[in-house]
């Protein structure tokens, strides 16, 4: 029983603004974890704000102060209860909105080292064939065996795959469409997989593959322009590529600082500490390069590899510049919202 209230109200009232400052807080920053000493403060006010709003309920002359605190227990009840629902949705939300981007610029320098190789092998390869054309048959392997030819025949050839009776575009099923979709996503997933795994050999086999991937990119790229096909080349490749080819990059970052996990360079840690210290970012950036290669697969599957007359080359190589550019704007500024958060250790 209160005897006192404005005495009452005047020793209480710290606590209850105490809590709506941590409740603003919560309530503004739903995605942020709560330290233990702030989980345990939020639960003691929880209760002592409870307890003042019942010995509160017999004073009828002050319904305002009743009101507010009756809202500040209501809110604090939501927090408690309601938070275990929302929080698989918002750790989702959490980890494609910061955590991916922030690990991917935390690890920049592993990133930027597997743009520089593969840009080697692309120069390499561009240069092999614009200086000796039949080494395209040594450097394209079997997988990729339709890059063999002409590029101007099979440019003829995608473009001119016309219905003998009506004369129009022949398109494949929707069906088979899926099917050739299913199938790009093993694919690269695997291939994503095997880059991360090779760094296993200290980087070396990671290297080795984007190299490799650098020069086949080089000798196909300079192969369609030496012939004329630039239009063609950017409009198949642009849709799809900027996304599957950063992938694939990324993949190769992760094998690089597997690699640097494993080697130890600069660091005290013994090998198992250093593993475990990056396994959550390995495991972010192959999730990553998963999900960039799922959405790679639909698009060359189901945009890609429809051309002129169906589609203009125009509209892919406009499409495929705005997917990259919202590729650099996620990668670069994502997770940023909020100052001293940057790209934590």
């Amino acid at each position: 029983m209160i005897i006192d209230l404005p005495r009452f109200m005047e020793g209480e009232r710290p606590y209850w603004s105490e809590l709506e400052t941590l409740l603003t807080r919560v309530e503004r920053a739903p995605d942020r974890r709560l330290s233990f000493q702030e989980v345990q403060r939020f639960h003691y006010l929880f209760e002592r704000v409870s307890a003042d709003l019942a010995k509160l309920v017999t004073f009828s002359s002050e319904p305002e102060l009743r009101r507010y605190l009756e809202s500040l227990v209501a809110r604090a009840y939501g927090e408690v209860h309601e938070s275990r629902r929302r929080s698989r949705g918002l750790e989702a939300w959490k980890w494609l909105h910061s955590t991916l981007p922030r690990t991917f610029r935390r690890h920049a320098v592993a990133f930027w080292v597997t743009v520089a190789v593969t840009l080697a092998g692309t120069l390499f390869g561009g240069l092999a064939v614009a200086f000796d054309l039949e080494a395209k048959d040594a450097l394209i392997p079997e997988m990729f065996a339709n890059h063999r030819g002409s590029p101007s025949e099979r440019v003829a050839r995608e473009e001119g795959r016309l219905d003998r009776k009506g004369g129009h575009p022949v398109t494949a099923s929707a069906t088979q469409m899926a099917a050739f979709s299913a199938a790009l996503m093993q694919n690269n997933i695997g291939v994503a997989i095997k880059t991360l795994a090779m760094g296993m050999t200290y980087g070396f086999g990671t290297l080795v593959v984007l190299f490799h991937n650098g020069v086949i990119l080089g000798v196909v790229s300079t192969d369609y322009m030496m012939a004329g096909e630039t239009r063609f080349l950017l409009g198949w490749l642009l849709p799809h590529g900027v996304i599957e080819i950063p992938a694939i990059l990324i993949s190769a970052q992760a094998g690089l600082v597997l690699a640097h996990a494993l080697i130890g360079w600069g660091r005290r840690e013994r090998l198992r500490q250093r593993m475990r210290a990056v396994s959550g970012d390995l495991a972010t950036l192959i999730g990553g390069v998963a999900l960039m290669l799922v959405w790679a697969g639909l698009i060359e599957a189901f945009f890609s590899q429809f051309h002129e007359p169906v589609l203009p080359y125009s509209a892919k190589i406009a499409f495929g510049l705005l997917e990259l550019g919202g590729l650099i704007a996620y990668l670069s500024r994502g997770g940023m919202g909020r100052p001293g958060e940057e790209d934590p250790a």
